[in-house]
């Protein structure tokens, strides 16, 4: 089975967001808390939406393959 775009996209994504709250995690032991998770937030919701933009994408895509060409 191979791995769609629509999923290895977000998936890295999701993988880089991990590692930057790490590296931003003083920002939260600060106090900072409404900062540290606003950007968490908004950085999930930016990747919900590209996924379902790539999943609609792909398949428009598929769609436009499976029509025959007259």
């Amino acid at each position: 089975m191979k791995l769609q775009r629509s999923t290895v996209i977000p998936l890295l994504l999701l993988a880089y967001l991990g590692v930057m709250s790490y590296i931003g995690f003083p920002e939260y032991r600060q106090g900072h808390y409404l900062y540290y998770f606003g950007v968490i937030g908004v950085t999930l919701i930016i990747i919900g939406i590209l996924h379902l933009f790539l999943k609609k994408r792909e398949r428009l895509r598929h769609e436009n393959n499976k029509r025959p060409t007259s």
